[in-house]
Protein backbone atom coordinates (compact mmCIF):
# COMPACT_ATOMS: atom_id res chain seq x y z
CA UNK A 1 0.00 0.00 0.00
CA UNK A 2 1.29 3.43 -0.96
CA UNK A 3 -0.05 6.94 -0.52
CA UNK A 4 1.97 8.98 -2.99
CA UNK A 5 1.94 12.73 -3.60
CA UNK A 6 3.07 14.13 -6.95
CA UNK A 7 3.94 17.80 -6.55
CA UNK A 8 5.85 20.60 -8.27
CA UNK A 9 9.39 21.52 -7.26
CA UNK A 10 9.33 24.94 -8.92
CA UNK A 11 6.78 27.51 -10.19
CA UNK A 12 4.33 25.00 -11.67
CA UNK A 13 4.22 23.73 -15.27
CA UNK A 14 6.80 21.04 -14.47
CA UNK A 15 4.99 18.09 -16.07
CA UNK A 16 3.01 16.78 -13.07
CA UNK A 17 0.05 15.80 -15.25
CA UNK A 18 2.08 13.27 -17.22
CA UNK A 19 3.60 11.77 -14.09
CA UNK A 20 0.18 11.53 -12.44
CA UNK A 21 -1.28 9.93 -15.56
CA UNK A 22 1.50 7.31 -15.53
CA UNK A 23 1.22 6.48 -11.83
CA UNK A 24 -2.57 6.54 -11.86
CA UNK A 25 -2.44 3.15 -13.59
CA UNK A 26 -1.07 1.70 -10.34
CA UNK A 27 -3.59 3.49 -8.09
CA UNK A 28 -7.11 2.86 -6.88
CA UNK A 29 -7.83 6.54 -6.27
CA UNK A 30 -6.41 9.80 -7.65
CA UNK A 31 -7.13 12.91 -5.59
CA UNK A 32 -7.07 16.65 -6.28
CA UNK A 33 -6.60 18.32 -2.91
CA UNK A 34 -6.05 22.07 -3.53
CA UNK A 35 -6.27 24.83 -6.11
CA UNK A 36 -8.86 25.21 -8.82
CA UNK A 37 -9.07 25.83 -12.55
CA UNK A 38 -6.26 28.39 -12.44
CA UNK A 39 -3.69 25.85 -13.63
CA UNK A 40 -3.85 22.95 -16.02
CA UNK A 41 -2.22 19.59 -16.62
CA UNK A 42 -1.49 18.56 -20.19
CA UNK A 43 -1.83 14.84 -20.88
CA UNK A 44 -1.16 13.00 -24.14
CA UNK A 45 -2.37 9.42 -24.49
CA UNK A 46 -4.10 7.08 -26.94
CA UNK A 47 -7.23 9.27 -26.88
CA UNK A 48 -5.32 12.42 -27.91
CA UNK A 49 -4.05 15.53 -26.17
CA UNK A 50 -6.01 16.92 -23.23
CA UNK A 51 -5.75 19.93 -20.93
CA UNK A 52 -7.31 19.25 -17.53
CA UNK A 53 -8.06 22.12 -15.16
CA UNK A 54 -10.52 20.63 -12.65
CA UNK A 55 -10.53 16.88 -13.23
CA UNK A 56 -7.89 14.70 -11.57
CA UNK A 57 -5.40 13.23 -14.03
CA UNK A 58 -6.58 9.69 -13.37
CA UNK A 59 -9.71 10.11 -15.51
CA UNK A 60 -8.19 8.22 -18.44
CA UNK A 61 -8.08 5.01 -16.40
CA UNK A 62 -11.66 3.69 -16.11
CA UNK A 63 -10.85 1.54 -13.06
CA UNK A 64 -9.60 4.54 -11.05
CA UNK A 65 -11.81 6.57 -8.70
CA UNK A 66 -11.07 10.28 -9.15
CA UNK A 67 -11.67 12.40 -6.07
CA UNK A 68 -12.08 16.17 -5.75
CA UNK A 69 -11.37 16.86 -2.11
CA UNK A 70 -12.62 19.55 0.28
CA UNK A 71 -9.44 21.63 -0.18
CA UNK A 72 -10.22 22.32 -3.84
CA UNK A 73 -11.69 25.52 -5.29
CA UNK A 74 -14.46 23.98 -7.39
CA UNK A 75 -15.21 25.61 -10.72
CA UNK A 76 -18.33 23.54 -11.34
CA UNK A 77 -18.95 24.74 -14.89
CA UNK A 78 -15.36 23.88 -15.84
CA UNK A 79 -15.70 20.44 -14.25
CA UNK A 80 -18.88 19.62 -16.17
CA UNK A 81 -17.43 20.98 -19.41
CA UNK A 82 -14.33 18.80 -19.08
CA UNK A 83 -16.43 15.71 -18.40
CA UNK A 84 -18.50 16.42 -21.51
CA UNK A 85 -15.34 16.90 -23.57
CA UNK A 86 -13.93 13.55 -22.45
CA UNK A 87 -16.98 11.56 -23.48
CA UNK A 88 -17.26 13.50 -26.76
CA UNK A 89 -13.73 12.38 -27.61
CA UNK A 90 -14.32 8.73 -26.83
CA UNK A 91 -12.93 8.52 -23.30
CA UNK A 92 -14.93 6.10 -21.12
CA UNK A 93 -17.04 7.82 -18.47
CA UNK A 94 -14.68 8.26 -15.51
CA UNK A 95 -15.53 7.60 -11.89
CA UNK A 96 -15.82 10.99 -10.17
CA UNK A 97 -16.38 11.58 -6.48
CA UNK A 98 -16.87 15.18 -5.34
CA UNK A 99 -16.62 16.05 -1.66
CA UNK A 100 -19.79 17.47 -0.17
CA UNK A 101 -17.50 19.85 1.74
CA UNK A 102 -15.79 21.30 -1.33
CA UNK A 103 -16.46 25.02 -1.78
CA UNK A 104 -17.59 26.61 -5.03
CA UNK A 105 -15.97 29.33 -7.11
CA UNK A 106 -18.76 31.79 -7.94
CA UNK A 107 -19.09 34.11 -10.95
CA UNK A 108 -18.61 37.02 -8.56
CA UNK A 109 -15.20 35.60 -7.58
CA UNK A 110 -14.12 35.64 -11.22
CA UNK A 111 -15.50 39.15 -11.60
CA UNK A 112 -13.51 40.46 -8.62
CA UNK A 113 -10.36 38.69 -9.80
CA UNK A 114 -10.61 40.44 -13.16
CA UNK A 115 -11.50 43.85 -11.73
CA UNK A 116 -8.70 43.81 -9.19
CA UNK A 117 -6.07 42.75 -11.73
CA UNK A 118 -7.32 45.54 -14.00
CA UNK A 119 -7.15 48.05 -11.14
CA UNK A 120 -3.59 47.06 -10.26
CA UNK A 121 -2.41 47.39 -13.84
CA UNK A 122 1.36 46.96 -14.10
CA UNK A 123 1.47 46.07 -10.40
CA UNK A 124 -0.79 43.06 -10.92
CA UNK A 125 0.12 39.49 -9.97
CA UNK A 126 -0.39 37.89 -13.37
CA UNK A 127 -3.64 36.30 -12.24
CA UNK A 128 -5.37 33.75 -14.45
CA UNK A 129 -8.61 35.56 -13.57
CA UNK A 130 -10.28 32.30 -12.57
CA UNK A 131 -11.45 33.75 -9.24
CA UNK A 132 -8.99 31.88 -7.04
CA UNK A 133 -7.78 34.68 -4.76
CA UNK A 134 -11.30 36.08 -4.07
CA UNK A 135 -12.53 32.51 -3.55
CA UNK A 136 -9.95 31.70 -0.89
CA UNK A 137 -10.47 35.13 0.71
CA UNK A 138 -14.13 34.27 1.17
CA UNK A 139 -13.34 30.74 2.32
CA UNK A 140 -11.16 31.96 5.18
CA UNK A 141 -13.55 34.81 5.97
CA UNK A 142 -16.20 32.09 6.48
CA UNK A 143 -18.31 33.31 3.57
CA UNK A 144 -17.83 30.31 1.27
CA UNK A 145 -20.54 28.18 -0.30
CA UNK A 146 -20.07 24.42 0.18
CA UNK A 147 -21.45 21.86 -2.25
CA UNK A 148 -23.78 20.66 0.51
CA UNK A 149 -25.30 24.17 0.72
CA UNK A 150 -26.70 23.81 -2.80
CA UNK A 151 -29.41 21.46 -1.54
CA UNK A 152 -30.89 23.84 1.04
CA UNK A 153 -32.35 26.84 -0.79
CA UNK A 154 -33.10 28.91 2.31
CA UNK A 155 -29.61 28.37 3.72
CA UNK A 156 -28.05 29.07 0.32
CA UNK A 157 -29.94 32.35 -0.07
CA UNK A 158 -28.91 33.49 3.40
CA UNK A 159 -25.26 32.72 2.73
CA UNK A 160 -25.32 34.49 -0.63
CA UNK A 161 -26.89 37.59 0.94
CA UNK A 162 -24.09 37.70 3.50
CA UNK A 163 -21.41 37.15 0.86
CA UNK A 164 -22.76 39.84 -1.48
CA UNK A 165 -23.29 42.48 1.19
CA UNK A 166 -19.68 43.69 1.31
CA UNK A 167 -18.96 42.84 -2.32
CA UNK A 168 -21.67 45.12 -3.61
CA UNK A 169 -20.24 47.99 -1.56
CA UNK A 170 -16.88 47.45 -3.25
CA UNK A 171 -18.42 47.11 -6.69
CA UNK A 172 -20.23 50.40 -6.31
CA UNK A 173 -17.64 52.53 -4.51
CA UNK A 174 -14.26 51.04 -5.49
CA UNK A 175 -14.76 49.64 -8.97
CA UNK A 176 -17.68 51.83 -10.11
CA UNK A 177 -19.56 48.77 -11.35
CA UNK A 178 -23.18 47.64 -10.97
CA UNK A 179 -24.09 45.64 -7.91
CA UNK A 180 -24.68 41.88 -8.28
CA UNK A 181 -28.24 40.92 -7.30
CA UNK A 182 -28.71 37.65 -5.46
CA UNK A 183 -31.19 36.46 -8.08
CA UNK A 184 -28.38 36.56 -10.62
CA UNK A 185 -26.55 33.83 -8.71
CA UNK A 186 -29.18 31.74 -6.94
CA UNK A 187 -30.99 30.10 -9.92
CA UNK A 188 -27.73 28.97 -11.54
CA UNK A 189 -26.49 27.45 -8.29
CA UNK A 190 -29.74 25.56 -7.78
CA UNK A 191 -29.46 24.26 -11.33
CA UNK A 192 -25.89 23.16 -10.63
CA UNK A 193 -27.07 21.08 -7.68
CA UNK A 194 -28.90 18.70 -9.98
CA UNK A 195 -25.95 18.37 -12.33
CA UNK A 196 -23.43 17.75 -9.54
CA UNK A 197 -25.58 15.44 -7.42
CA UNK A 198 -24.52 12.16 -9.15
CA UNK A 199 -20.89 12.81 -8.18
CA UNK A 200 -21.29 14.04 -4.61
CA UNK A 201 -19.93 11.84 -1.85
CA UNK A 202 -18.44 11.78 1.62
CA UNK A 203 -14.96 11.59 0.12
CA UNK A 204 -13.21 11.84 3.49
CA UNK A 205 -14.86 8.60 4.58
CA UNK A 206 -14.15 7.08 1.16
CA UNK A 207 -10.43 7.88 1.41
CA UNK A 208 -10.17 6.86 5.06
CA UNK A 209 -11.69 3.48 4.24
CA UNK A 210 -9.46 3.01 1.19
CA UNK A 211 -6.41 3.88 3.30
CA UNK A 212 -7.49 1.43 6.00
CA UNK A 213 -7.87 -1.31 3.39
CA UNK A 214 -4.36 -0.70 2.04
CA UNK A 215 -5.32 0.64 -1.38
CA UNK A 216 -2.91 2.73 -3.42
CA UNK A 217 -3.84 6.42 -3.32
CA UNK A 218 -2.30 9.13 -5.50
CA UNK A 219 -2.49 12.78 -4.41
CA UNK A 220 -2.14 15.23 -7.29
CA UNK A 221 -0.71 18.67 -6.58
CA UNK A 222 -1.30 21.87 -8.54
CA UNK A 223 1.33 24.51 -9.30
CA UNK A 224 4.67 24.19 -7.46
CA UNK A 225 6.53 24.82 -4.22
CA UNK A 226 7.61 28.33 -5.20
CA UNK A 227 3.97 29.40 -5.59
CA UNK A 228 3.13 28.39 -2.03
CA UNK A 229 1.78 31.36 -0.02
CA UNK A 230 3.96 30.56 3.02
CA UNK A 231 7.16 29.18 1.52
CA UNK A 232 7.11 30.60 -2.01
CA UNK A 233 7.63 33.93 -3.77
CA UNK A 234 4.86 35.72 -1.88
CA UNK A 235 2.93 37.81 -2.88
CA UNK A 236 3.42 36.30 -6.37
CA UNK A 237 1.96 33.06 -5.10
CA UNK A 238 -1.28 31.19 -5.34
CA UNK A 239 -3.82 31.23 -2.51
CA UNK A 240 -3.67 27.62 -1.30
CA UNK A 241 -0.75 25.55 -0.10
CA UNK A 242 1.03 23.78 -2.95
CA UNK A 243 3.04 21.52 -0.64
CA UNK A 244 2.74 17.79 -0.08
CA UNK A 245 2.35 18.58 3.61
CA UNK A 246 -1.08 20.04 2.86
CA UNK A 247 -2.17 17.07 0.74
CA UNK A 248 -3.57 15.03 3.60
CA UNK A 249 -5.48 18.07 4.87
CA UNK A 250 -7.01 18.96 1.51
CA UNK A 251 -7.86 15.33 0.80
CA UNK A 252 -8.97 14.10 4.23
CA UNK A 253 -6.29 11.57 5.21
CA UNK A 254 -4.16 11.19 8.35
CA UNK A 255 -1.00 13.37 8.36
CA UNK A 256 1.23 10.28 8.53
CA UNK A 257 -0.38 8.61 5.50
CA UNK A 258 1.99 9.80 2.77
CA UNK A 259 5.00 7.52 2.30
CA UNK A 260 6.22 8.70 -1.11
CA UNK A 261 6.61 12.27 -2.42
CA UNK A 262 7.61 12.71 -6.05
CA UNK A 263 8.71 16.29 -6.79
CA UNK A 264 8.62 17.07 -10.50
CA UNK A 265 11.11 19.45 -12.10
CA UNK A 266 11.89 20.36 -15.71
CA UNK A 267 15.38 20.00 -17.18
CA UNK A 268 15.16 23.80 -17.61
CA UNK A 269 12.95 26.38 -15.89
CA UNK A 270 9.57 27.80 -16.87
CA UNK A 271 6.68 29.62 -15.26
CA UNK A 272 3.50 31.54 -16.02
CA UNK A 273 2.76 34.62 -13.96
CA UNK A 274 4.59 37.45 -12.28
CA UNK A 275 7.33 37.38 -9.68
CA UNK A 276 11.10 36.92 -9.41
CA UNK A 277 12.62 34.35 -11.77
CA UNK A 278 16.38 34.54 -11.40
CA UNK A 279 17.48 32.35 -14.32
CA UNK A 280 15.01 33.90 -16.78
CA UNK A 281 15.98 34.31 -20.44
CA UNK A 282 14.84 37.02 -22.82
CA UNK A 283 14.92 37.74 -26.53
CA UNK A 284 15.77 35.18 -29.20
CA UNK A 285 17.42 32.81 -26.72
CA UNK A 286 14.19 32.61 -24.72
CA UNK A 287 12.02 32.30 -27.80
CA UNK A 288 14.07 29.39 -29.13
CA UNK A 289 13.76 27.46 -25.86
CA UNK A 290 10.06 28.35 -25.60
CA UNK A 291 9.38 27.18 -29.15
CA UNK A 292 11.08 23.83 -28.59
CA UNK A 293 9.68 23.22 -25.12
CA UNK A 294 7.02 20.61 -24.40
CA UNK A 295 4.69 19.03 -26.92
CA UNK A 296 3.56 22.35 -28.39
CA UNK A 297 5.95 24.91 -26.97
CA UNK A 298 5.95 26.66 -23.62
CA UNK A 299 2.52 28.27 -23.41
CA UNK A 300 0.24 28.24 -20.38
CA UNK A 301 -2.35 25.45 -20.34
CA UNK A 302 -4.94 27.75 -18.74
CA UNK A 303 -4.09 31.17 -20.15
CA UNK A 304 -2.31 30.39 -23.42
CA UNK A 305 0.25 33.02 -22.42
CA UNK A 306 3.88 32.44 -23.40
CA UNK A 307 5.64 30.94 -20.42
CA UNK A 308 8.70 32.66 -19.07
CA UNK A 309 11.65 30.34 -19.55
CA UNK A 310 15.18 30.06 -18.18
CA UNK A 311 17.98 27.66 -17.39
CA UNK A 312 17.68 25.00 -14.72
CA UNK A 313 17.93 26.62 -11.29
CA UNK A 314 19.60 24.34 -8.74
CA UNK A 315 19.08 26.84 -5.91
CA UNK A 316 15.32 27.08 -6.42
CA UNK A 317 14.89 23.36 -7.11
CA UNK A 318 16.90 22.23 -4.09
CA UNK A 319 14.74 24.48 -1.92
CA UNK A 320 11.51 23.37 -3.62
CA UNK A 321 12.32 19.69 -3.14
CA UNK A 322 13.21 20.31 0.50
CA UNK A 323 9.97 22.08 1.43
CA UNK A 324 8.01 19.44 -0.48
CA UNK A 325 9.74 16.71 1.53
CA UNK A 326 10.64 14.92 -1.70
CA UNK A 327 11.59 11.27 -1.51
CA UNK A 328 12.43 11.33 -5.23
CA UNK A 329 12.50 13.65 -8.22
CA UNK A 330 11.11 13.22 -11.74
CA UNK A 331 13.06 15.25 -14.31
CA UNK A 332 10.98 16.12 -17.37
CA UNK A 333 11.63 17.57 -20.84
CA UNK A 334 15.27 16.48 -21.03
CA UNK A 335 14.83 15.96 -24.78
CA UNK A 336 14.13 19.67 -25.31
CA UNK A 337 17.77 20.61 -24.60
CA UNK A 338 19.18 18.47 -27.42
CA UNK A 339 19.74 21.49 -29.70
CA UNK A 340 22.39 23.13 -27.50
CA UNK A 341 26.18 22.88 -27.77
CA UNK A 342 26.51 23.98 -24.15
CA UNK A 343 23.84 24.08 -21.48
CA UNK A 344 24.01 26.76 -18.76
CA UNK A 345 22.84 25.80 -15.26
CA UNK A 346 22.20 28.28 -12.46
CA UNK A 347 24.29 27.01 -9.54
CA UNK A 348 24.23 30.04 -7.23
CA UNK A 349 22.75 33.51 -6.94
CA UNK A 350 24.61 36.78 -6.68
CA UNK A 351 22.77 38.88 -4.13
CA UNK A 352 24.18 42.30 -3.22
CA UNK A 353 27.62 41.27 -4.45
CA UNK A 354 27.68 38.00 -2.48
CA UNK A 355 27.33 34.49 -3.92
CA UNK A 356 24.63 32.51 -2.12
CA UNK A 357 23.30 28.99 -2.60
CA UNK A 358 20.16 29.28 -0.46
CA UNK A 359 16.76 30.35 -1.77
CA UNK A 360 16.13 33.79 -0.18
CA UNK A 361 12.99 35.83 0.43
CA UNK A 362 11.24 37.71 -2.35
CA UNK A 363 12.86 41.05 -1.49
CA UNK A 364 16.31 39.51 -2.05
CA UNK A 365 15.20 37.50 -5.08
CA UNK A 366 14.11 40.72 -6.79
CA UNK A 367 17.76 41.84 -6.81
CA UNK A 368 19.45 38.47 -7.36
CA UNK A 369 21.36 37.49 -10.50
CA UNK A 370 22.19 33.96 -11.67
CA UNK A 371 25.67 32.48 -11.45
CA UNK A 372 25.87 30.01 -14.33
CA UNK A 373 27.98 26.93 -14.99
CA UNK A 374 28.25 25.57 -18.53
CA UNK A 375 27.79 21.86 -19.16
CA UNK A 376 28.40 20.05 -22.49
CA UNK A 377 25.34 19.49 -24.71
CA UNK A 378 24.63 16.26 -26.57
CA UNK A 379 23.37 17.66 -29.86
CA UNK A 380 20.98 14.84 -30.79
CA UNK A 381 17.40 13.68 -30.48
CA UNK A 382 16.94 11.43 -27.44
CA UNK A 383 13.15 11.07 -27.58
CA UNK A 384 13.36 7.38 -28.57
CA UNK A 385 15.82 6.33 -25.85
CA UNK A 386 14.41 3.75 -23.42
CA UNK A 387 17.27 3.16 -20.96
CA UNK A 388 19.43 5.60 -19.01
CA UNK A 389 22.64 3.86 -20.11
CA UNK A 390 21.64 4.45 -23.75
CA UNK A 391 21.48 8.22 -23.35
CA UNK A 392 24.46 10.19 -24.69
CA UNK A 393 27.14 10.50 -22.02
CA UNK A 394 26.63 14.28 -21.89
CA UNK A 395 22.92 13.78 -21.18
CA UNK A 396 23.69 11.27 -18.43
CA UNK A 397 26.22 13.67 -16.94
CA UNK A 398 23.68 16.51 -17.07
CA UNK A 399 21.18 14.45 -15.04
CA UNK A 400 23.86 13.37 -12.57
CA UNK A 401 25.05 16.96 -12.15
CA UNK A 402 21.53 18.16 -11.35
CA UNK A 403 20.99 15.24 -8.96
CA UNK A 404 24.22 16.04 -7.11
CA UNK A 405 23.46 19.78 -7.04
CA UNK A 406 19.95 19.50 -5.62
CA UNK A 407 20.74 16.63 -3.25
CA UNK A 408 17.69 14.53 -4.16
CA UNK A 409 17.54 11.26 -6.09
CA UNK A 410 16.25 11.55 -9.67
CA UNK A 411 14.22 8.37 -10.06
CA UNK A 412 13.05 8.91 -13.63
CA UNK A 413 13.67 11.10 -16.66
CA UNK A 414 11.08 12.10 -19.25
CA UNK A 415 12.24 12.42 -22.88
CA UNK A 416 8.91 13.29 -24.52
CA UNK A 417 5.22 13.95 -23.83
CA UNK A 418 3.89 10.40 -24.24
CA UNK A 419 3.39 7.83 -21.50
CA UNK A 420 6.11 5.53 -22.84
CA UNK A 421 8.73 8.28 -23.14
CA UNK A 422 9.99 7.79 -19.62
CA UNK A 423 13.30 6.37 -18.43
CA UNK A 424 13.49 4.82 -14.96
CA UNK A 425 16.78 4.72 -13.08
Amino acid sequence: MTVMAIVGANWGDEGKGKMTDIHAAESSLVVRYQGGSNAGHTIINDYGKFALHMLPSGVFHPEVTNVIGPGVALDAEQLLSELQNLTARGVPQPRIRLSERTQIVLPVHRLFDELEEERLGLNGFGSTKRGISPFYSDKYAKLGIQVADLFDEIRLRNKLERLLESKNVLLKHLYNKPEVPIDELLPNLLELSAKLEPYISDTTRLLQEAYGQGENILLEGQLGALRDPDHGIYPHSTSSSTLAGFATVGAGLPPYAITRVMAVAKAYSSCVGAGPFVSELNGTEAEELRRRGGSAGEYGVTTGRPRRVGWFDTVATRYGCAVQGATEVALTNLDVLGYLDEIPVCVQYEAEGVAIDRFPTTVQLDRAKPILQLLPGWRRDISDVKAFADLPVAAQDYVKFIESSIGFNISCVSVGPHRDQIIYR
